[in-house]
């Protein structure tokens, strides 16, 4: 891993059959401050904790017994906030069509310009970033969601899936509509809604989630 490559950092992953090639990009990574981690082969990915991780990967399309489109399918599977930059010295449209549709952000011939590959990661990097913290939104939702008692989800429930008002609500559940009132406030700032849109909003992405 070359300096400045934390746990904490932006991480660009390259894996890449070729010594020269591995070097080049780490030092071309390195003088923009990028932390980089260069692999011979998919199979050193293995030892790496992505969790969490903002990160991108390049990727050489033929290395010696492997397949970087179909790498790319598992990785895509397992890690699919990350994203993935393809290279290769032999690249043709059949190939980079399927790259393409399965998700890659790039498909660059070798040689390329630096600036395209700097393009493509910062791209890469920018949408890994957005989706971990979209993970991160939807796992503070559940866990807001969670804190509820069964009473509010029960009026939660009524209020965004029946659209019923207070009134209605305290005479379906024989309640007051005082209680009512209570729990449905309670209920709110538990989730952090400002209104009913932001409820509504709030149960659709729990739902999605």
């Amino acid at each position: 891993m070359t300096q400045g490559a934390t746990q904490t950092s932006d991480l660009v992953l390259v894996i890449d059959d070729d010594p020269s090639m591995r070097k080049a990009l780490g030092n071309l990574l390195d003088s923009v401050g990028l932390g980089c981690l260069a692999l011979a082969s998919p199979e050193g990915l293995k030892a790496v904790d992505l969790t969490g991780r903002v990160a991108c990967l390049v990727l050489d399309v033929r290395m010696p017994g492997c397949n970087g489109l179909d790498f790319h399918e598992a990785f895509a599977h397992e890690h699919p906030a990350i994203p993935v930059i393809f290279i290769t010295g032999h690249g043709d449209v059949p190939m980079s069509v399927r790259a393409m549709k399965g998700g890659a952000i790039e498909f660059l011939t070798k040689p390329f310009r630096e600036q395209d590959l700097l393009d493509a990661i910062y791209v890469g990097l920018a949408q890994s970033r957005q989706h971990q913290t979209k993970g991160q939104e939807s796992d503070d939702l559940r866990r807001r969601y969670a804190s509820l008692s069964p009473r509010e989800r029960e009026v939660m429930a009524m209020i965004v899936d029946d659209g019923l008002q207070t009134k209605q609500i305290a005479a379906r559940l024989g309640l007051s509509e005082i209680t009512v009132k209570l729990c449905r406030s309670a209920l709110m700032k538990k989730l952090g809604a400002a209104s009913q849109v932001d409820l509504g909003m709030a149960a659709e992405r729990l739902k999605a989630s």
